[in-house]
């Protein structure tokens, strides 16, 4: 509570590149937007790839705009693009299932 006294918050930033896990708490001014705290976080710097794509982004599993301001204790969640839609890779996986416990009545 002190530090919101003083004008700053902390916040947390999550991004899961393939295979790894990066996370940072960071001190950001009261008034922030998500979008101004990632690139204080300079991930677009440590991941270019991602420049090219919109960022898909939330807070806490809740989807937001970039232009959100922050509250203390945020958890600031950078998604990747989906690889394959859910539905279809659960049909795709149950397909071969479904034919092969019929066989067996």
């Amino acid at each position: 509570m002190a530090k919101a006294l003083s004008g700053m918050i902390d916040v947390e930033l999550v991004y899961a590149p393939p295979g790894a896990l990066e996370t940072a708490i960071l001190q950001v001014p009261i008034g922030t937007s998500v979008g101004q705290a990632i690139n204080q976080w300079r991930l677009l710097a440590r991941h270019p790839e991602l420049a090219s794509q919109t960022l898909k982004i939330g807070i806490f599993g809740r989807r937001v705009a970039a232009s959100m301001v922050l509250r203390e204790f945020d958890r600031i969640e950078i998604y990747r693009p989906l690889i394959a839609d859910p539905k279809q890779a659960r049909r795709a996986r149950a397909r071969p299932a479904g034919k092969s416990s019929r066989a067996g009545r």
